[in-house]
């Protein structure tokens, strides 16, 4: 079993900064893709921001500039720091973990970020 919990979430005023973590824990594996998504309400889930094994990363272009993608090998975990935060960055961000082989997606239950002013 893959458990992965996120925390950092919370209220921010525009403009501030956001320090998302998501560590996994339980059979850990062959992870190719650790990311992060989001969904506000009434919308889809999207893409904020991934890594791959080998240092790739790939962000949305709403975030490009603003928000960093990192992750520390030895704790099994992934962050995104999210600075300059605007209103439409309110959602609920899950973290992503592609693992194992074939490749299986794993999330996390998910965090609140709101930004308001």
């Amino acid at each position: 079993q893959v458990q992965l919990v996120e925390s950092g979430g919370g209220l921010v005023q525009i403009g501030g900064s956001l320090r998302l973590s998501c560590a996994a824990s339980g059979s850990i594996f062959s992870i190719w893709t650790m990311g992060w998504y989001r969904q506000a309400p009434g919308k889809q889930r999207e893409l904020v921001a991934t890594l791959t094994n080998t240092g790739w990363t790939n962000y949305a272009d709403s975030v490009k500039g603003r928000f960093t993608i990192s992750r520390d090998n030895a704790k099994n975990t992934v962050y995104l720091q999210m600075n300059s935060l605007r209103p439409e960055d309110t959602a609920v961000y899950y973290c992503n973990f592609a693992m194992g082989f074939p490749p299986q997606n794993y999330w996390g239950q998910g965090t609140q970020v709101t930004v308001s002013s």
